[in-house]
């Protein structure tokens, strides 16, 4: 029997609840049934559902999923600056385990609200915050996000001129998500062998289904890359234990 795989990145896209174009861009349905379909037979039995651009502050189709998908799975939400404390331990009993800052294409607060945010939000309900982000963008930020007290980066930061950046930070304790290796710019296995060795807790295994505007959607050979790339043990790690402990699972 396969071992079982924890998906740190998908996306439920469920048209009974708010959708907001972004940059008119609408995404197709992807329920929650379609994401089990699809990973079930690739060992897939726990993972971190992610807000997309085009779900804002909507938090109804993330609880819906939630619900539907049973404890194994936890949220990534985004949220105003304005959330109250109550509603932070209402979500967090709902299951929700983090905060999404979306740079890269919006829909979440802003870059100005980050410091703040990520230590109430840690602070109140002990999540960490998840970022959407250019790596080419993550020198100025460097010194910002080592002052937080926990955080992820999407997508092995995208870019190849970004990857020192990235390397820097998951020594020093971000952690990366080896998710959407059809959206970077740069061959995956070298990237990922080099993060794991900077640290060996830093990498996330995630889908990245259903891969809106993705140049390439996921693929079932992406967890054989991944395992090619880190060995044994260490896709052990990335695609299980590092992600179960951070999303305390």
């Amino acid at each position: 029997m396969s071992r079982p795989i924890f998906d740190a990145h998908c996306h439920i896209i469920d048209p009974r609840y708010p959708l907001i174009a972004n940059n008119g861009y609408l995404p197709e349905p992807f329920s929650a049934d379609d994401y089990l379909a699809q990973t079930r037979p690739l060992g897939i039995c726990s993972g971190a559902v992610v807000s997309g651009s085009f779900q804002a502050f909507d938090q109804q189709y993330l609880l819906a999923a939630l619900q539907y998908l049973g404890p194994d799975f936890v949220g990534v939400t985004q949220l105003p600056a304005s959330v109250s404390d109550s509603e932070l331990q209402s979500l967090n009993a709902q299951g929700i385990r983090a905060l999404r800052f979306n740079l890269k294409r919006g829909g979440s607060e802003q870059l100005d609200q980050l410091e703040t945010l990520a230590r109430r939000v840690h602070e109140v309900v002990v999540w960490h915050v998840e970022l959407y982000i250019d790596s080419r963008e993550l020198p100025d930020l460097e010194a910002r996000l080592l002052q937080l007290p926990a955080v992820s980066i999407d997508h092995l930061g995208l870019s190849h001129e970004g990857l020192p950046s990235i390397l820097r930070l998951a020594e020093r304790g971000v952690r990366i998500k080896a998710c959407g290796f059809g959206r970077v710019d740069f061959a995956v296995a070298p990237a990922l062998k080099a993060i794991h060795a900077a640290n060996p807790q830093a990498l996330m295994f995630g889908s990245d289904l259903p891969s809106t505007r993705a140049p390439r959607a996921f693929e079932a050979s992406d967890i054989g890359l991944l395992r090619d790339a880190l060995g044994e043990d260490g896709a052990e790690l990335a695609l299980w234990g590092n992600a179960r402990d951070f999303y305390r699972l």
